[in-house]
């Protein structure tokens, strides 16, 4: 059985690394428009920020895909899908013949249409390209604004402001990490943000990147201007579509898939960051790490159903512990929202139930209880009995 993989991010890899696991024999084989090696995207701020150097940027070294007898070709991007023969079609024209194709070459950097975003200076941060060009022209460009205060931004003004820059951050939205937090944890956030001397704007709209052919500032829809050296935009990703559309595969946000990750075309299936499950683009590393083992299944035969993803973030933000789980921003009744805040201490907690069953959970300023609350959540206890009790830094989540 000869496998082909398109795209060698983290579903790419790691669905070549599942399915070597679960057969021996077949031929794998990943085409890659990066000319690099799989490395995971959160390295990249480290490396940005001077923690992490090039060489440990990757998960694996070259000569495991040897060990694995998978083969990479790297910089050699798929230019078409030809269903109809199963082979697709490479840049210099050849063609590859598969007996099953993954489909999971992600989704690419989103730039608003914001005026003036085509200037000398203006990045997005995506691949470890990406990196490097930012951390050049950042040399000799010490004023940084991050558009965008999402989980990407602000680790980029978190990494960026390690290396010495001058960072400010604008958010349209009124607290940072609306995906994340809510309103009082996103405040909480923001002062402590700022207190690691990274200035944060909430609540604007970026109008026009200003400057005659390089950055030299921000206007803002209300007038108000900011001066900038280099501007990084952090407005989220898109799935990038037109392979798949062009070779008739179901699109709407993303790549169509069913419960066991496969496309409307026979034996071509999609994983990763660029598929619309059930209506869903989950854009997140452990939905990545699920699909990989389920489509390595399917692909193999297993009839394995894709279940969906809790939304999963552990991470620390400029230091600063946070874990968000399932749902923190209930929409519609039923609901029952529940806090600790102890702002002295850079702590806030809060719970979502639902007829008892814990959905939802927010952990900031502690790594304790992370585990049992994060657990808790996947598998919506019942925790109405302990409710109360959950917060208590020596709360024993074996009870549950």
């Amino acid at each position: 059985m000869k496998i082909v993989i398109i795209g060698n991010g983290l579903a790419g890899t790691l669905g070549a690394k599942a399915l070597r696991e679960m057969d021996k024999q077949a031929a794998i084989e990943i085409y890659a428009e990066e000319k690099y090696l799989y490395y995971p995207r959160p390295n990249l701020i480290e490396f940005i920020a001077g923690n992490l150097p090039y060489a440990r940027l990757f998960a694996f070294p070259e000569k495991w895909y040897g060990q694995q007898q998978i083969d990479v070709r790297l910089a050699t991007p798929a230019r078409r899908i030809l269903s109809e023969s199963q082979e697709i079609e490479v840049q210099d024209g050849s063609r590859v013949p598969y007996d099953a194709l993954l489909l999971a070459n992600g989704a690419s950097s989103f730039v608003p249409p914001i005026k003036g975003s085509d200037k000398r200076g203006v990045f997005t941060l995506r691949t470890l390209d990406d990196a490097q060009v930012i951390l050049e022209h950042l040399k000799t460009h010490p004023r940084v604004v991050v558009i965008g205060g999402g989980l990407l931004g602000l680790e980029i003004a978190r990494a960026l402001r390690s290396r010495g820059a001058d960072v400010e951050v604008v958010e349209f939205f009124p607290y940072l990490l609306p995906r994340q937090l809510d309103p009082q944890g996103g405040a909480l956030l923001k002062s402590d943000i700022e207190k690691y001397g990274i200035r944060v704007r909430l609540g604007v709209a970026t109008e026009e990147i200003l400057g005659a052919n390089e950055v030299h500032g921000l206007r803002f829809k209300s007038g108000e201007e900011i001066p900038a050296d280099m501007a990084v935009v952090a407005a989220g990703v898109r799935p990038s579509l037109k392979l798949a559309q062009e070779a008739g595969l179901q699109t709407d946000r993303g790549v169509i898939v069913n419960d066991f990750l496969e496309t409307n075309k026979p034996r071509i299936f999609a994983a990763g960051d660029g598929i619309q499950h059930n209506g869903r683009i989950y854009g997140i590393i452990p939905a990545s790490f699920d699909q990989a083992r389920v489509v390595a299944a399917n692909i193999l035969g297993r009839n394995v159903r894709y279940e969906g993803t809790v939304p999963s973030n552990t991470l620390k933000v400029v230091g600063i512990h946070l874990t968000s789980v399932g749902i923190v921003n209930p929409e519609g009744g039923g609901h029952e929202e529940i806090r600790l805040e102890r702002p002295e201490a850079g702590i806030y907690k809060k719970i979502v139930l639902k007829d008892g069953a814990l959905v939802g959970a927010i952990w900031m300023g502690t790594k304790n209880g992370v585990n049992g609350i994060s657990r808790a959540v996947i598998q919506k206890t019942n925790v109405e009995k302990w409710k109360r009790d959950l917060f208590e830094e020596t709360f024993d989540f074996s009870l549950l």
